[in-house]
């Protein structure tokens, strides 16, 4: 056995963790989450109108304000398997393989909107304050699973991350005609992150180290179009800026108590929203169509190993996210919604292991929701979801010492890892309506 934790030895130098719990939220609230996230031309709901498409909150011709919460929960579980090598490092023939289940447990979503609108008025107002971002895990250590045994005998023990990202927006939609209006909104950002180990960070000896809580502040933007006919048919389209920030300054501390700095940028990405909706009778219908551009975006446009045996970045791929609800308005005073969610998986075999465990690569998302009119200013709103990803995300364990021209991340032979995982949230909403006017087809 001790050959297996000499490799796993070498790879503590040079092992990438990153975890997520979903890096981009689908959808804000309870009311745009049980449409699967589409509103950038069917703004049900303030909250997601605010976030998908600023020109679609002209609409509410009302002061309302909206809070939810939501209770999100993931299952990630991690998978590998290690080659053993002999004294000359050729492979025996043998394989050691375990398993190892996420226990970070049940983690807060709240969302917090507000919209100044007035009949007759061409100005619309809002302002948000919205978790748009996050992901976090927690694998405890294993005597089973090679990648996470003691550090003492090779593996790299307890793995945990914890990502956060707040935005604060303020929007202004201004209105053309009936028909149509424009959209701005200035954001700024706030975003903590916490890594064990930091794989940005160069390794010692001693390895990868971990790190303090580290800050970092952002802007950006989102501007936004939005259509409706008048007869049903309505569409939209905004384009949400790459968000830009500062670098995260991590204080680390070695396994022997060495301690060191680095900096590591990463941005959250832009976003470009494509949407059609359709109100006629006791239904609304919502279809929207997202590009995230990964690709061009610090932290995630580069990957592989720096001279440094540090990592350069998550190295994804863009995403395209599709979007689709159904609202069913037959019962009074208590609307259903039914949503689905599709997602592209931007993490390519070849880097599975620089995004260890890249939680957020959920495919398929369906949800359920409802609200319940209590007067005609008084709504509660609810929503379940449940994610999944499409089966495991695999691939080989790299290490900079297996490095060559035909193998430029250094993949070691006949080994693998692997993850997958399932979300579950449960939301309520509730919304207040100071002066009840709007020109949403309800």
């Amino acid at each position: 056995m001790k050959n297996v934790f000499f490799t796993l030895g070498l790879l503590f130098t040079s092992s990438f963790f990153y975890a997520q719990t979903g890096h981009i939220m689908q959808g804000i609230g309870a009311t745009n989450m049980s449409m699967g996230g589409a509103a950038t031309a069917q703004p049900l709901e303030i909250s997601g109108a605010l976030q998908w498409n600023p020109a679609a909150i002209a609409v509410f011709d009302s002061k309302i304000i909206k809070f939810d919460l939501g209770l999100f929960y993931s299952s990630p579980e991690l998978y590998s398997t290690v080659p053993e090598f002999d004294s000359s490092g050729n492979p025996t023939g043998n394989f050691y393989s375990g398993n190892t289940k996420d226990d970070r447990g049940v983690s807060p979503m709240p969302a917090l909107a507000m919209v100044w609108g007035k009949e007759n008025c061409k100005h619309t107002f809002g302002a948000s304050v919205f978790g748009i971002s996050g992901f976090g895990v927690t694998f405890p250590e294993s005597s089973t699973n090679p990648i996470n045994m003691p550090q003492s005998m090779g593996g790299f023990g307890r793995i945990e991350s914890d990502y956060m990202l707040l935005q604060f927006g303020f929007t202004w939609a201004y209105e053309f005609s009936d028909k149509f209006s424009i959209g701005v909104a200035p954001t700024f950002n706030y975003a903590s992150l916490e890594l064990m180990p930091n794989p940005t960070a160069n390794p010692t000896m001693a390895g990868y180290p971990s790190t303090n809580k580290a800050s970092a502040t952002g802007f950006g933007g989102q501007f936004g179009l939005f259509y409706d006919s008048g007869k049903g048919l309505k569409a939209g389209a905004s384009y949400k800026t790459q968000q830009f920030f500062s670098a995260f300054n991590f204080e680390n501390t070695y396994l022997d108590n060495s301690t060191g700095t680095n900096e590591f940028k990463m941005n959250y990405p832009a976003i470009i929203s494509f949407g059609l909706g359709y109100s006629k009778n006791k239904f609304d219908l919502a279809l929207d169509y997202r590009i995230v551009d990964y690709e061009n975006t610090d932290g995630f446009s580069k990957t592989g190993w720096t001279p440094t045996a540090s990592v350069a970045g998550f190295g994804w791929k863009n995403v395209s996210i599709v979007s689709a609800g159904i609202q069913y308005k037959g019962f009074e005073k208590l609307p259903l919604r039914f949503g689905y969610t599709y997602s592209s998986n931007p993490i390519d075999s070849k880097v599975t292991m620089f995004n260890i465990p890249a939680t957020a690569i959920i495919e398929n998302a369906f949800q359920f929701g409802f609200s319940y009119k209590a007067t005609n200013d008084l709504v509660f709103d609810a929503v379940y979801h449940h994610g999944m990803s499409n089966g495991k995300i695999s691939g080989q364990l790299l290490n900079p010492m297996f490095v060559s021209s035909s193998n430029p991340y250094g993949a070691i032979p006949g080994s693998e890892v692997s993850y997958e995982m399932k979300t579950d949230l449960i939301m309520i909403g509730i919304s207040y309506t100071l002066n009840v006017k709007s020109k949403i087809n309800n």
